[in-house]
């Protein structure tokens, strides 16, 4: 939600819980007796009073300070004092000056044991907090609204103390950490993202009036550089909100509302040129429509964006949708992400991780704290979403929780909040993920892909796939450039493929389930292109020791191999197998020859023509490597295809 949208809603919760607050402070007021205050001290707190009704709330702290230093039994002061500090977020002390009320007179206190509650609950005391909304709804004759209104917040405490008791996190300190003067200011920053790197931070800073502009920072060691604007036709715009950066820095979206949208807000994309950012493009109809369109989160292979809209046919106020990017380069129809993580209320601000295996959205329908929670979903193993989960406290609160962003380690969270030490309003903050909510540690390796034999940059189709399963976790297109970059989430072991029409594939395997890499990978790969001897080695299959059954994984890359006979129906091939000098050289000789044969008779069996397959088993009379160390013996014990016929 923008700003300048959630502006009105603050205010309309705010202005309602001060003409709450003024009424009963009214009604008590003709209770309390005022011949125990000295009329000096009335005209004072009356001063004090002044000062809220303009929503002066830090002015009216001294003036209400004083009247109690006046008057010490001065009750409405206290309780005056409770609920500023509350509004003020300085929850430990508003539940103290509420408990000095209580103090002074429990029977007049009675009533306030709702706004009481609230401030405890905001302080972290749930426990307490259930006690004194037990104690208000005790109360007679209530009004309904009161009645709704405690049982709402009941609800909210139960929901607190149920989920502490099943998240144990002793050890965990939430700490958030203002970016400082360098990206914060006295306006509004919000909507922060950073690419998988962490070196760029964008985010959208409120101007005056309804102007917003989106600004960026690199991450310089430990600190932010100053935030200057984005450059470009990104920024012409007045009504902006919500923008999202591509894990590789190349894409950014964003949503607006400009002369050539649909209606009400939609989202648009720019591209990163070397001239500077391109002029922003809508996503078109399958994407926006006349309803509201906004905070669009991009998957690091960039084949999917997830975003917020409020558009009819949906399961509460506004869902998130999910748009897939089709081989023509268009976006495919928007979906419902479904009632399992869609509510009653709005659904909002999503964003996707680099693992593009988990998603962070926001939500005031689900069970939570109050107001918009935060909560996470994660994919199981065969690639569907789950059920959300709420973050828990203290991440979440009472108030109403923002867009939250996840560095690609998964360690550090960035967000905005109106927290004690904001430089003026929303600022944005980083802090330690909990071990239980963060996503998968994501590494990446990226680089150019060419022709072996000319050097020519080429386009070509980059995937990512978990051998575990054979599901495809990435797929990347690259541009004219031949120009990749794949996530590579740590906790799993992957084949990384590279596919051309006319070329050979390229296979490599990233073994991330057991070993946590401290960098990345930049690898350029030169495409073999298909023509007489060409060979390749096949990475993914290891036979087990004196075995010639198919190991599990290898059927990924037997795939690509019949990709490329269907698609050059004429080429011959000979499947050569290699063994190291361990043992004897005859029993080698026919241990190769049969696991050559092995996937002879799997690619005919798939459809392709047996006079087109030839095998034969080298044994270790082709050496690539010295047999002296068990790396080099590695390299030796190998089975590769040759094109022998055109």
């Amino acid at each position: 939600m923008f700003f300048s949208e959630i502006v009105p809603v603050i205010m309309k919760k705010l202005i309602s819980t001060l003409v709450f607050f003024y009424c009963f402070c009214t009604i008590k007021a003709q209770q309390y007796n005022p011949e125990k205050v000295n009329p000096s001290v009335t005209a004072l707190y009356e001063k004090a009073i002044d000062f809220l009704k303009n929503e002066e709330f830090k002015e009216a702290v001294p003036v209400l300070l004083k009247t109690i230093t006046l008057d010490s039994n001065f009750v409405d002061a206290y309780l005056t004092l409770g609920g500023v500090f509350g509004q003020l977020k300085q929850y430990k002390r508003s539940v103290q000056f509420y408990e000095k009320a209580r103090q002074k007179d429990v029977a007049y206190f009675s009533g306030y044991h709702l706004p009481y509650s609230i401030n405890l609950a905001g302080n972290g005391q749930f426990k307490d907090a259930l006690h004194a909304i037990d104690q208000f709804l005790s109360l007679p004759d209530l009004n309904e609204q009161s009645i709704l209104s405690a049982e709402y917040r009941k609800k909210t405490y139960q929901f607190a103390l149920n989920y502490a008791a099943a998240h144990t996190n002793d050890d965990y300190k939430f700490a958030p950490i203002n970016l400082g003067d360098s990206v914060n200011t006295e306006a509004a920053e919000y909507y922060p993202s950073v690419t998988i790197t962490d070196s760029l931070l964008v985010f959208t800073r409120r101007g005056d009036n309804i102007r917003e502009d989106f600004y960026q920072s690199t991450q310089l060691e430990n600190r932010f550089s100053k935030a200057s604007i984005i450059d470009g036709d990104i920024n012409l715009e007045e009504q902006k909100g919500a923008i999202t950066v591509s894990q590789d820095g190349e894409w950014m979206l964003f949503a607006g509302n400009f002369n050539q949208g649909f209606g009400n807000f939609d989202i648009y994309i720019s591209y990163y040129t070397p001239e500077g950012w391109s002029e922003p493009q809508n996503l078109g109809n399958n994407i926006n429509t006349d309803a509201w369109e906004s905070s669009p989160t991009l998957s690091p292979d960039k084949r999917a964006i997830y975003f917020s809209s409020n558009r009819a046919g949906g399961y509460g106020g506004s869902d998130i949708y999910v748009s897939y990017l089709k081989p023509n380069g268009s976006w495919s129809p928007a979906q419902n992400m479904g009632p399992n993580i869609n509510s009653t209320g709005d659904d909002q601000a999503p964003f996707i991780h680099a693992d593009n295996q988990t998603l962070y959205y926001t939500s005031d329908g689900l069970a939570g704290y109050g107001g918009t929670d935060l909560y996470i979903l994660r994919k199981n193993d065969v690639g569907e979403w789950g059920l959300p989960e709420n973050l828990g406290y203290p991440i979440n609160t009472i108030e109403n929780e923002g867009s939250l962003a996840v560095s690609a380690d998964g360690l550090t969270a960035y967000y905005a909040s109106d927290r004690n030490d904001s430089r003026g309003s929303l600022d944005i903050y980083k802090f330690d993920m909990r071990p239980d909510i963060r996503p998968s540690r994501t590494l990446y390796v990226k680089g150019f892909i060419s022709d072996k034999n000319t050097g020519k940059k080429l386009p070509s189709s980059v995937e990512l796939i978990d051998n575990a399963n054979g599901h495809l976790v990435m797929k990347v297109q690259t541009d004219e450039s031949g120009e990749y970059f794949v996530p590579l989430p740590i906790g799993k072991d992957y084949t990384f493929s590279v596919n051309r029409k006319g070329y050979f594939y390229y296979n490599d395997l990233y073994d991330l389930e057991s070993k946590h890499a401290d960098s990345v990978y930049d690898k350029d790969i030169a495409l073999q292109p298909i023509e007489l001897n060409a060979s390749l080695t096949f990475r993914n299959i290891h036979f087990a020791s004196n075995s010639f059954q198919l190991p599990a994984d290898a059927y990924i890359e037997l795939e690509k191999m019949l990709q490329v006979l269907n698609e050059n129906p004429t080429i011959q091939m000979e499947i050569s197998g290699h063994t190291d000098n361990i043992g004897k050289p005859a029993d080698n000789l026919l241990l190769s020859a049969n696991r050559a044969k092995t996937i002879v008779n799997w690619l005919s069996g798939k459809g392709v023509d047996a006079k087109r397959l030839s095998f034969k088993g080298y044994g270790e009379t082709k050496s690539i490597s010295e047999n002296k160390t068990e790396p080099g013996r590695a390299l030796n014990r190998r089975t590769t295809a040759t094109i022998i016929g055109i």
